[in-house]
């Protein structure tokens, strides 16, 4: 581009606004412009300019606080991360400054009340917030900057760039725990000093002198390393919400202002060990609880982290290197063996096995030839590979499964709220107590009336409180992804350990959906080539297992008029003006049912076609029945055929009930029907045919393989199609809420044990810090028990 690299104005002579952008030196026409170039490049956002199609606008003309996030209004750098969904913008962020449920609950109004918001959901484990909004109302550069007008920084979910803004966050807290680790340890070898019970007869100046070294070395403690939980309470009390950092805050600067009016006035006790040490357990707490976070969130992360950031494309000009973001349908690529795959794609020469265990959660490779698909982020483990690529990288399948896991984690189930409101009363409930035990003692005894106080606000800091509910579920979450269930909404964790019936689709689901053509008989002037050439032009469309047993017999050449999907029937269409239907032997040839698998084809004057079709069980399928009657759970085949295929199905594989020739509202009012019969139910199946009930289900699961509209309507989805994931979810889940109950047990019962002896004066300021660090730690490592499962 003549003139600035970003505006495109002339710049002027003498110039020296220069960067570096992609290995070249670009020129600028002010600051302005230079200072948005530098903040785009260091967003990892620099295929912007790659894809622009115009220059950008001029810098000087932004406000000075809006500069650092108008590039994001950009559609060329929205292309990166934002998506389209009913009309409105949705865009994952990444949120620094959170340390509770309050602060959730706090951005989540705030935003709230902005004019074009239309979602906010924040997860305080994963520190990311979902955003849906209108852009004809509101901007993305005016939302973000609302984050800032409550002291929050919030920007676009990007993997790489997240993993620098943790390393930057994990060397501030090592530093702020340092200099705190340092002074407690200084403070406390003076503090030994000033023990009577040790050196009763120290002199009178030599104490002063000690509390005022004390006094200095807790400064930095106090002025810095504690500063984060300052700024939070602040941040909370500002916008009238109270969160766990309040009363924190408060028992710091109540001792340290104690301490301090102590030694001026060379009266009473000095605890600025006890404040010292205080903030070194605290940060040292906080810093564990990072790391357990970023433990429990990492799933998401390293999903999008192997996708590589290069691809080899294929040109007339020979192969080039270029960022695999940028990819587009029908490129060529190379991949070769040992490297991960940049894009969903179709192997087009060359045969491999592909490593798909962070897809599905199957550890062994498996063989795709030429013509099969293949999935960005998995692994070419032998052999050199061809692919023409199918899809963007924001429409793949890892960037769905991102999506929709964290949709997911974002999405708040019952007990999570309940865990959320509680935690914010608790603090109100918490300084009303401590107000009250300050009250008590200043009439029993005004000299332990403020040491008491500080116990009790420090013993009981709900800390634990707002962690019990958030781990479990972020970890367990995260361990169904590494195991191959994807979860999509929040209540599956909920409403999985009460199922005690499993209701099962039969094609696809309890079969391998592997339909194949075992015979084909005729009625009419049509010979089998015939028949079975526009039964697969019929189906063309369809994403049905059957549908695939006829894709083999398309003709180009046989165009289908007013194509129409009969759900839970078949499909009707025109060819050469002839109106045909395809479907089932109970929609077509009711007088026909035979025992087994069969579609018939009819046009005006009857029948045309018989379509004989096998489909073999899944090998776990008998398990898994077999394992669901010893848990006590009741199994059911919810089918629409009507064929005697059904009842072969279900006495082989020995489930309780059949139900077969059902429509999709036949399968939906049998739900209803075992609903009002006091049935917590779990539906799985995988056609279109399958969406309405599998939305209306108390819980539903989609397999792999099923098509999209079902694995829309699910509550999760199989990334493998092995029934025996159904099983871990439900143990995941199962041992999740026994986890969240040991949680709140604890964190209940410990502040149920530490109050009265903290209010009766049996509990020091110093036994009080160091409990309620190690009660938040309990919690966290108890919730990390869910990954080892």
């Amino acid at each position: 581009m003549d003139g600035c690299f970003h505006c495109g104005e002339a710049v002027p002579s003498g110039n020296r606004f220069v960067l570096e952008v992609e290995g070249s030196e670009q020129a600028f026409c002010c600051p302005g412009c230079l200072a948005v170039a530098e903040t785009i490049i260091d967003c990892g956002l620099a295929s912007y300019y790659q894809h622009r199609t115009a220059p950008a606008p001029k810098a000087d003309a932004v406000p000075d606080e809006l500069k650092q996030l108008q590039h994001y209004d950009l559609a060329e750098i929205q292309q990166d991360f934002v998506t389209d969904k009913d009309n409105l913008k949705e865009v994952q962020l990444s949120i620094s400054g959170l340390s509770c449920a309050a602060c959730a609950w706090l951005i989540e109004r705030h935003l709230t009340r902005i004019p074009g918001v239309v979602l906010i959901q924040v997860n305080t484990t994963t520190e990311r917030a979902r955003l849906r909004w209108d852009e004809k109302t509101a901007s993305l550069s005016q939302l973000l900057a609302a984050f800032a007008d409550i002291g929050y920084q919030a920007r676009p979910f990007q993997p790489h760039q997240q993993e620098q803004e943790y390393n930057k966050e994990v060397k501030s807290y090592l530093l702020r725990m340092g200099v705190a680790g340092i002074a407690s340890m200084q403070v406390m070898m003076v503090a030994i000093a000033l023990y009577d019970d040790l050196f009763p007869n120290t002199d009178a100046g030599l104490v002063e002198y000690f509390r005022w070294v004390s006094l200095w070395l807790s400064v930095p403690v106090m002025g810095y390393s504690a500063l984060p939980f300052y700024q939070n309470a602040w941040r909370g009390l500002k916008n009238r919400a109270l969160n766990m950092d309040l009363p924190v805050s408060l028992a710091m600067i109540f001792a340290f202002v104690a301490s301090v009016y102590a030694t001026v006035t060379q009266t009473g006790d000095v605890y600025y060990e006890c404040v010292s040490m205080f903030a070194f357990l605290l940060l040292t707490g906080r810093f564990l609880e990072m790391r357990a976070k970023r433990r429990a969130s990492e799933t998401t992360a390293n999903l999008t982290l192997l996708v590589p950031m290069l691809a080899r494309v294929e040109t007339p000009e020979g192969e080039q290197e270029v960022a695999a973001k940028t990819l587009q349908a029908e490129q060529i690529v190379l991949v070769a063996p040992g490297s991960q795959i940049p894009a969903d794609a179709e192997i087009i020469e060359g045969s491999s096995s592909i490593d798909e265990s962070m897809l599905t959660g199957e550890h062994l490779p498996v063989i795709r030839h030429s013509g099969d698909a293949v999935f960005a982020g998995s692994t070419n483990v032998e052999s050199p590979l061809r692919l023409k690529v199918l899809r963007p990288l924001g429409e793949a399948r890892v960037s769905e499964i991102l999506r929709a896991q964290d949709d997911a984690l974002l999405e708040k189930p019952k007990v999570a709220v309940l865990a959320d409101q509680l935690s914010r009363y608790f603090v109100a409930a918490l300084l009303l107590v401590t107000l009250a035990t300050y009250l008590v003692w200043l009439q029993l005894d005004a000299g332990k009336a403020f040491w008491v106080m500080l116990s009790v606000l420090v013993a009981t800091c709900p800390c634990a409180l707002s962690l019990a509910t958030p781990t479990a579920l972020t970890v367990a979450t995260s361990r169904l992804s590494r195991s191959g269930v994807l979860v999509r909404r929040a209540h599956v964790l909920d409403t999985l350990p009460k199922i005690n019936r499993v209701v099962f689709d039969k094609t696809g689901t309890l079969t391998r959906g592997e339909i194949s053509l075992s015979n084909t008989q005729t009625y009419s002037r049509l010979n089998q080539a015939d028949a079975l050439a526009i039964a697969a032009a019929l189906e063309a469309q369809s994403e049905h297992p059957i549908a695939r047993a006829f894709a083999k017999f398309r003709q180009q050449e046989m165009p289908v008029l007013n194509r129409n999907n009969q759900v839970g029937r078949g499909v009707t269409g025109s060819i050469n003006g002839v109106f045909y239907r395809l479907g089932s032997g109970a929609w077509l040839a009711p007088e026909q049912q035979t025992s087994d698998l069969s579609v018939y084809l009819a046009d005006d004057e009857g029948l045309v076609a018989r379509f004989s079709l096998s489909d073999p069980l899944r090998d776990e399928a008998a398990d898994l029945i077999k394992a669901c009657a010893k848990q006590g759970i009741a199994t059911t085949i919810l089918t629409g055929d009507s064929s005697g295929q059904a009842e072969k199905v279900a006495e082989q594989l020995g489930v309780d009930t059949l139900v077969k020739h059902a429509s999709p509202d036949d399968k939906l009012a049998y739900l209803n029907e075992r609903d009002q019969a006091g049935d917590i139910c779990l539906m799985v199946g995988d056609g279109i045919n399958d969406a309405p009930v599998l939305a209306g289900a108390h819980v539903s699961f989609a397999m792999a393989g099923g098509t999209d509209i079902a694995k829309n309507s699910a509550d999760a989805i199989m990334l493998a199609d092995d029934l025996r994931h159904i099983l871990t979810a439900r143990h995941v889940a199962s041992r999740c809420r026994a986890i969240i109950k040991q949680n709140f047990s604890w964190a209940l019962g410990y502040n149920a044990i530490i109050l009265p002896m903290a209010a009766t004066g049996h509990v020091s300021p110093w036994f009080a810090m160091v409990g309620m660090s190690v009660s938040s730690l309990i919690v966290m490592t108890n919730s990390l028990r869910l990954s080892r499962l």
